[in-house]
């Protein structure tokens, strides 16, 4: 297949290059340059007494030396959430409007070679599910599509994008990667922030990955989050698809990442994200090794500390009782109620779902049992004037 020869580090034609921005360079620098098997119990004591922390603080947060160190960060990490959040925690749910997709990715269940029920919803139906979800009492919305151009046009998704301002405050994107001004096309439909998984921040094992498809192109996706502030979205959202390649320098890297973003554009809304695989209908043994429950704590509690003001979202990919305490130390923004699937809100489900998730409890469910830790569910906070 041609495809499969294309260099992953070189643009495609009509695809947008930041000529100036640095920050590409310098994260694939600093993460080359991080050894989280030199990092003693030492500099994790030393990072954890600094008030404002360092990417070398980060590093060293996320490092095996700092596992014995796991309580002490999860109490530190609270102190900063209920310093910056208090005790609300932003619910939304995803909506998937089609799962067409023109990519080929090994470890994904809308991979295009897998034999799965593709859809894409009609305006009618897209009205039908958002109908459904507001229903809930829920004001904010993620919109994700499959990664194809050709069946889910920017124009397609802006359409979704204005139904959805009917019905929401709030709207996320996320979508395949596109240029700034078609960022900025999405933003004047209503869009407020765009999400984008890098996967993994190793450009080699991103290669490995990604056969095919626009997506196979690793800076164009890594530079989409400046693409789409350029485009006036007011927030951007960061993840690494833990399990994939080394957990410890994709984790380092995604809060770099995000952490040089914040800097360039100090108006931006930061949030991060902390996905582990999952498996597929078509691949039920896809689990991320090494990638434990305990690690991704650590992992969690590292991004919250590094970056207090960023939200953070623990995903559905985790079970219950794990999210319920996550919430409680460092997230500020949880999802209910998902469905992965096309057309699942309003009991018409017509497409396959990308993964399988954990926790299937709805809006509800979820409500309640923030208030039982002690948390505030919110559902919107953000009002336009």
């Amino acid at each position: 297949m041609a495809e499969q020869r294309v260099d992953p580090m070189t643009y495609l034609p009509g695809m947008e290059i930041l000529e100036d921005s640095p920050i590409q360079d310098e994260v694939l620098r600093r993460v080359a340059a991080y050894d989280y098997s030199s990092v003693t119990a030492a500099d994790v004591q030393r990072a954890l007494a600094h008030e404002v922390k360092t990417p070398e603080d980060f590093g060293a947060l996320l490092s095996p030396a700092a596992e014995p160190f796991l309580e002490l960060m999860a109490q530190a990490a609270q102190k900063e959430t209920r310093k910056h959040f208090g005790n609300s925690i932003q619910m939304f749910t995803p909506i998937y409007i089609a799962n067409y997709c023109s990519n080929h990715c090994v470890y994904c269940g809308f991979n295009r070679t897998n034999k799965i029920r593709r859809a894409r919803l009609d305006d009618e139906g897209i009205e039908r599910e958002m109908k459904a979800i507001a229903e809930s009492g829920l004001e904010e919305i993620l919109i994700l599509t499959g990664e194809s151009r050709a069946m889910s046009d920017v124009k397609y998704i802006g359409g979704a994008v204005k139904i959805a301002r009917k019905y929401f405050r709030v709207i996320g994107l996320e979508i395949y990667p596109v240029n700034s001004d078609e960022y900025r096309y999405l933003h004047e439909c209503g869009a407020d922030y765009v999400t984008v998984f890098q996967e993994t921040y190793d450009p080699v094992r991103y290669g490995e990955l990604h056969l095919a498809g626009n997506k196979r192109i690793f800076p164009y996706r890594l530079n989409a989050q400046e693409r789409a502030l350029r485009g006036g979205m007011r927030g951007v959202g960061f993840a690494a698809l833990l399990g994939l390649s080394d957990f410890h320098k994709d984790a380092f890297a995604t809060g770099l990442h995000a952490y040089l973003i914040q800097q360039r554009y100090p108006q931006a809304e930061i949030a991060l994200s902390c996905p582990r695989l999952r498996p597929t209908l078509v691949d039920e043994t896809i689990y991320p090794k090494g990638v434990t429950e305990t690690k991704l704590m650590q992992i969690l509690c590292a991004y919250r500390l590094f970056l207090p003001f960023a939200s953070i979202t623990i995903s559905t990919r985790e079970r219950a009782g794990f999210r319920d305490n996550a919430m409680a130390i460092v997230g500020s923004k949880i999802s209910a109620d998902s469905k992965v699937g096309i057309g699942g809100h309003s009991g018409r489900e017509e497409g396959d779902e990308q993964f399988e998730i954990s926790d299937g409890r709805n809006v509800e469910q979820v409500y309640h049992a923030l208030l039982d830790h002690g948390l505030q569910p919110v559902m919107s906070d953000y009002i336009y004037v």
